[in-house]
């Protein structure tokens, strides 16, 4: 298979002021959150990417727009719904200071796979749709475009982190241990086998190893030569 690399967009007006946005319309980046994604703008900008999805939010293509001005031959941007933010129902729209002393508030931390938020989502069917949106692209760009293919997905936190816990064969009751910062990068090759993640949570360093892309291979006993 393909090779995605998830970027989570960089740091909103939103998330300085510690305010739960969900899927609020007009929720941008500031300017630190500009900062934030042309800098992984610039280190994906060596890598040719086959494909640039992102949520339909605001702020998703606002970081996206930043990755295809640093790229010499863009695809166009296209939006899939499935990666947007959680509908966190009620809550959407809270300060996390009031949120945290609410009593489903324990429950999002220890056990979200029971979790559905307020006349909202449930956070199991929040992660079977994104995971299952993320497979189907990733095998889309890999008939296209081969088992070298390495696309870009811009989405939200808690969207990445189910991914990444899928890819990692952990429960969703453990994927709060995952950190998935503003702007920052992971990445998940779905080979013929298990998923193999390559990285999670990098805000610096250099991704032009991933330019030829990554071909499915046994896991090196010991760890390897690395890349």
């Amino acid at each position: 298979m393909a090779t995605v690399i998830l970027v989570r967009h960089g740091r909103t007006t939103a998330n300085a002021t510690g305010v739960l946005a969900g899927r609020a319309p007009g929720v941008s980046l500031d300017e630190t959150g500009k900062t934030q994604a042309a800098r992984t703008a610039l280190r994906l900008a060596e890598v040719p990417l086959a494909g640039i999805v992102s949520s339909p939010l605001e702020r998703c293509q606002q970081t996206a727009q930043h990755i295809i001005q640093a790229q010499k031959n863009a695809p166009e941007l296209l939006l899939a719904p499935e990666l947007t933010e959680c509908d966190y129902g009620t809550w959407q729209g809270s300060a996390l200071a009031e949120l945290s002393t609410q009593a489903l508030w324990s429950q999002v931390q220890a056990n979200p796979s029971a979790v559905t938020f307020p006349q909202g989502e449930s956070m199991a069917g929040m992660q079977a749709r994104a995971v299952a949106e993320i497979r189907r692209l990733d095998a889309g760009f890999e008939a296209e475009h081969g088992t070298g293919a390495v696309w870009v997905a811009v989405s939200h936190g808690d969207i990445i982190k189910s991914v990444l816990a899928d890819a990692l064969g952990m429960h969703l009751d453990l994927f709060q241990r995952i950190n998935v910062g503003p702007a920052s990068v992971s990445i998940v090759h779905y080979g013929s086998g298990s998923p193999r993640v390559h990285s999670v949570n990098t805000d610096g360093g250099d991704l032009s190893w991933l330019a030829p892309g990554l071909q499915a291979a046994d896991a090196p006993v010991g760890g390897g030569a690395g890349n």
